[in-house]
């Protein structure tokens, strides 16, 4: 990990994120204190999940949205 101030990263922008591409990260400091960190961005939380994905795993009973019994919505809402 790199550790770098204001000025050293506005002077070669370019090739610093360059090495963050390649998997580096680097904390910015200001006045000794570090204030951001730029780090590469995970290939996993690009990726959406497929529609379907679970499609088959379990079934819903049919009375999945019936309402509740009083007594236990009543205590969901705490009455």
């Amino acid at each position: 990990m790199l550790t770098l101030t204001i000025d050293e990263i506005q002077k070669n922008l370019t090739s610093y994120l360059h090495q963050v591409a390649a998997g580096e990260s680097i904390i910015i400091i200001q006045e000794g204190q570090p204030i951001a960190e730029i780090k590469p961005v995970s290939s996993t939380s690009q990726q959406l999940r497929p529609y379907g994905l679970y499609a088959g795993e379990f079934t819903l009973p049919d009375d999945f949205d019936t309402p509740s019994p009083e007594d236990i919505s009543n205590n969901f809402e705490g009455k």
